[in-house]
């Protein structure tokens, strides 16, 4: 479905990406692990065609890197970034209705889904987004993101600064789309969520893939959690 071949990624003269190779089966949530600055936002920012990169990006067997990111979002990938990016001065309701993709095939998700999934934000369909707390607003970015029907989904650090009782739901989320058999490339640090959640983890250590295994072969792994995870 997606497939990374020996990419490479700058900012500037910065090269942050050192030939990084995996792949994402359809179906199947992948967790991309690793300490801040290893170079697992910058990835999905490069596939995603927001940073410049040189290698190979493939998706559903077509070349995507070098594409402009709205290219690359109207052909099936989606994203949910770490800083959330929300529209402040628009409702919720508003901010979802942005998110929808227009076209001939029925959505998988709809307006019912999102605030069944969170009703928090069901509550709060009138408000502006500019004035929901953290936890809220990450679970607005979430939910629009899945009303453009993504085919893959990424989504960066989305627990980060959560507190506990968002972060279960945040989980909940991914265990959903996890059900819906929905392809997910998620970054995160909680291993506890990632290693739940995941069908394959992938662990990014200066710029490179430095492990690829199952949550099981990870767990079991205590040389590559000390080395390349834990603080």
């Amino acid at each position: 479905m997606l497939t990374l071949t020996d990419v490479h990624a700058y900012y500037g003269k910065s090269h942050v990406l050192h030939g990084v190779h995996f792949e994402v089966r359809a179906g199947e949530i992948v967790a991309l692990l690793g300490r801040n600055g290893s170079g697992r936002s910058t990835t999905v920012k490069a596939i995603m065609g927001l940073v410049q990169g040189a290698g190979s990006v493939r998706w559903q067997g077509r070349e995507v890197l070098g594409r402009a990111a709205h290219e690359i979002a109207q052909a099936g990938i989606g994203y949910v970034p770490e800083n959330r990016d929300i529209f402040p001065t628009l409702t919720v309701h508003q901010n979802l209705l942005l998110g929808c993709k227009r076209g001939a095939r029925s959505p998988r998700w709809t307006f019912d889904d999102m605030y069944r999934l969170f009703p928090r934000l069901q509550e709060r369909q009138h408000t502006e987004a500019g004035v929901l707390s953290g936890g809220e607003q990450q679970m607005l970015t979430l939910c629009r993101a899945l009303m453009g029907d993504p085919a893959l989904l990424m989504i960066d650090e989305p627990t980060e600064g959560l507190a506990p009782k968002i972060v279960e739901l945040v989980a909940e989320y991914l265990r959903e789309l996890k059900r819906r058999g929905l392809a997910v490339l998620l970054v995160e640090q909680k291993l506890t969520i990632a290693l739940e959640v995941a069908d394959r983890c992938l662990v990014m250590g200066h710029g490179q893939i430095v492990f690829e295994g199952t949550p099981a072969q990870l767990r079991a792994d205590a040389a590559v959690r000390r080395e390349w995870l834990e603080v």
